[in-house]
């Protein structure tokens, strides 16, 4: 992914023979460059207009658009005296051009959801993060980090907020080999120093876990990344080691999870009053796949082992009639869920 210097026309602004903000003459890169931010518009563009933009020939434009051909970009173009060119969907995703603008918003939302463990949001959003502030101007950065402090989000639930450079210093570690220092806080608040070999990030759809190998006490840790201070990746590489008992989920199951780590996979049928768009955003995508049936109502399939009781208080949030076809155990954690419920709501007895 490249990021240009210039307007929010995606033009890099450096001058040329014609046009408004052209790259013309010899600089070849940049007026390539130039070409391709333009093409991300979702437009057809006529050579013409393309040449004005450039400063160059139509001739130049041609050429131009078969270089970026030889490059894999997907370039159609229409026949004719208005003829014009469109980049197309390809078969793999090639780099894209950003203007300023478009880069700091996609780095805002980014870091906006990996400041949060919500579901859905997984490793690859951070990884994204990561390579995103590695190519990002200083200026840029600065930006990015100053809309950051002046907003906040409203989220559901009760993961802690975590510091996106935490995350993305963590992920680039973890994807480079590099051995990770941090500064940690343990639950009873005793701080300390960790030097570990980073395994794998791991969002539980509240929090962020860190699987790593602690150097000091030789020995597999799961650390809790809201716990976590002044990360630095020290640049030395290190040959990964085989995590026991399989995966990293798996481990941090094991580790922080023991109430489901032994939980048994089951059926999930649920029915709910409400078109499947609307239960499918209240919803997390571990528990099934959600599809419309007649007469405006959805019905939710899935195989889980998150326990009942969890899966009970999460239907609280549809804001929709239900019926649970499948387990039979849910069908009685709702019921006694409601119980008290309507007990709670009930008005207190007089002393």
């Amino acid at each position: 992914m490249t990021t240009s210097t210039g307007g929010t026309d995606g033009t890099s602004g450096t001058g040329g023979t014609g046009g408004t903000g052209g790259t013309g003459g010899t600089d070849t890169p940049a007026r390539l460059l130039t070409l391709l931010s333009l093409l991300q518009t979702p437009r057809e563009w006529p050579g013409g207009e393309l040449a004005e933009r450039l400063g160059v020939s139509r001739r130049t434009v041609r050429r131009d658009i078969d270089r970026l051909r030889e490059l894999g970009y997907p370039v159609h173009a229409t026949q004719g005296a208005n003829g014009g060119y469109r980049l197309v969907a390809g078969k793999a995703m090639p780099p894209l051009v950003l203007d300023d603008e478009e880069a700091v918003a996609i780095a805002v939302g980014l870091r906006a959801g990996a400041g949060h463990a919500v579901e859905g949001v997984e490793e690859a959003s951070v990884r994204a993060l990561a390579k995103l502030e590695q190519v990002l101007p200083a200026r840029l950065r600065h930006r990015v980090a100053a809309l950051g402090a002046a907003t906040m989000s409203l989220t559901s639930g009760d993961g802690a907020r975590i510091a996106p450079e935490t995350l993305t210093v963590m992920a680039s570690a973890t994807a480079g080999r590099e051995r990770l220092r941090f500064a940690y806080e343990a639950k009873d608040g005793t701080p300390s120093r960790r030097l570990t070999e980073p395994h794998r990030l791991v969002s539980t759809g509240r929090r962020w876990y860190l699987v790593a190998y602690d150097l000091d006490r030789e020995d597999w840790r799961t650390f809790r990344v809201d716990r976590v201070s002044e990360p630095l990746a020290t640049g030395v590489r290190f040959a990964p080691r085989m995590l026991p008992g399989g995966s990293a989920e798996a481990y941090v199951r094991r580790s922080v999870l023991p109430g489901r780590a032994e939980t048994a996979a089951y059926e999930l049928d649920l029915e709910f009053d409400a078109p499947a768009e609307r239960v499918a955003r209240r919803l997390p995508p571990g528990l099934g796949r959600v599809v419309d049936i007649e007469g405006g109502r959805c019905r939710l399939r899935g195989v889980v082992t998150e326990p009942v009781e969890s899966v009970a208080a999460r239907l609280l949030w549809v804001d929709a009639d239900f019926a649970v076809r499948a387990p039979d155990a849910l069908t009685r954690r709702v019921r006694a869920l409601g119980h008290r419920l309507t007990k709670a709501a009930a008005p207190l007895p007089s002393r």
